[in-house]
């Protein structure tokens, strides 16, 4: 009697147009010999093009230091033209992050990266002086096209990796994406420094061909997964999870103030230390570099996440926010432009890690509570990832809204750091008593 032989499962391999019809990331073997290298190319060209999205949507962090007198553009008013594009941008991101299981995460990263250049090139050709307002919060509005694709990007890579190295890989992911902040931030110095602020367009023109690149290269490059087209419930299985709603409100804490504090540092250095700031250029100098540590810090956070647990990174990270933000009213109080400096840089410093740690915890929460289906959880996981980018992304909007109010009631920030410091409080304590808590269902899991 002639023995039977197991069949062998085939390795991964791109089909039918970059779709890849095996992935087995849990498979040791697997992620061994195909999943890790397949998985590593694909997060590198997911970075290219979520970090030129970033950009595309922080442009008018420095645009809005290019609107001079001429433009007859008060504080308040630029505060609303950076509260648009971040608005439209959290809107954007669940239907991104839905995306990419209709699409396919390859196909939606090209046609995304290639979107980007219609506010690329709106902002490079309309903006001068003597343009009426409305078309500026247009313009503004379109540009909220680039914050959409770090939802996509995010599902998308949480499908590629294991669990063991989700915190990493997102976090590798996110932090590229974030860097896109001060990376424009430094491209605006540059225009300010060389050629001076009449001309904004150059911002917005010189990321023009590197989005024909990014778009490109995605095409070339990047695949999909045929399992995540299995997916599609999974952003309305999601909205009935109460872990979806409590990690979005801790995701508002960690990202929102990140995008937030980035799009309008460098207005309220203008406003709040105007002698030392009295020109764009004096406050560009600063403005890159809370963005740039709390983007390569993030990273970080997941790294600490993976291996002391996600709930306490996140709990300890908003304990020290709220010391952050206290030390920057302090400093407001005090008119200590050192300290304000040294406060804000801690803030953009801790919300990097807690972004990190945040999204290393939505994983881990739907792996604790499926021990033993790992599809639901991943694809629960994925969806919540995406509702948990768009909510959080509102946070960007209410920090520039806090300090338009803040500013037109009291003319200084200080009523906004009151908030701040309030809301941190508000996200310490749910994390304990959600996920630390002694006798709370994910203690010691997440």
């Amino acid at each position: 009697m002639t023995a039977t032989l197991p069949v062998a499962r085939p390795a991964a391999a791109s089909v039918r147009g970059h779709w890849i019809d095996d992935w087995r990331p849990e498979d040791p073997a697997f992620w061994a010999s195909t999943g890790a290298p397949i998985a590593r190319r694909n997060l590198i060209f997911s970075i290219m093009s979520e970090h030129i999205g970033f950009s595309v949507w922080s442009l008018w962090s420095v645009l809005v230091l290019f609107l001079g007198p001429a433009y007859g553009i008060d504080p308040a008013g630029k505060f609303l033209l950076t509260a648009v594009p971040t608005l439209v941008g959290a809107a954007l991101r669940i239907p991104y992050s839905f995306a990419v299981s209709r699409f396919g995460g390859r196909n939606w990263t090209v046609f995304s990266a290639t979107l980007l250049l219609v506010p690329a090139v709106l902002a490079a050709f309309l903006i001068r002086p003597g343009v009426s307002y409305p078309t500026l919060i247009i313009i503004a509005a379109v540009g909220g096209v680039g914050g959409g694709n770090f939802a996509s990007s995010m599902t998308n890579i949480n499908a590629f990796y294991p669990n063991r190295l989700k915190g990493w890989a997102l976090g590798i992911n996110a932090g590229g994406g974030n860097l896109g902040v001060a990376a424009v931030q430094l491209v605006g110095l540059f225009v300010l420094a060389v050629f001076g602020a009449g001309h904004p367009g150059l911002v917005a023109g010189i990321y023009i061909p590197l989005i024909v690149i990014a778009a490109l290269c995605s095409a070339l490059y990047m695949d999909n997964l045929t399992q995540a087209r299995s997916e599609k419930r999974a952003m309305r299985d999601a909205l009935g999870e109460a872990h979806t709603w409590v990690m979005s409100l801790l995701y508002i804490g960690t990202f929102g103030s990140f995008i937030g504090f980035g799009f309008a540092f460098g207005q309220v250095l203008q406003v709040q230390f105007h002698a030392e700031f009295s020109t764009p250029v004096k406050a560009a100098y600063l403005t890159f570099l809370g963005p740039l540590l709390g983007s390569l810090i993030r990273p970080v956070g997941g790294a600490l996440a993976d291996r002391l647990g996600g709930a306490r990174v996140t709990f300890v990270n908003f304990v020290a926010m709220a010391a952050g933000a206290g030390i920057v009213l302090l400093a407001a109080q005090q008119k200590s432009l050192p300290l304000y400096i040294v406060g804000f840089i801690a803030l953009f410093i801790l919300s990097g890690i807690g972004n990190g740690s945040t999204y290393k915890m939505i994983p881990a929460i739907f792996k604790a509570k499926h021990p033993y289906d790992e599809i639901t959880a991943r694809r629960l996981s994925g969806a919540v990832i995406g509702i948990a980018g768009a909510i959080g992304a509102l946070g960007g909007v209410l920090v520039n809204l806090a300090f338009r109010q803040s500013f037109l009631e009291t003319k200084s920030a200080d009523a906004a750091y009151v908030g701040f410091i309030a809301f941190y409080a508000l996200c310490v304590l749910v994390t304990w008593a959600v996920y630390l808590r002694p006798g709370a269902r994910t203690a010691g899991k997440v």
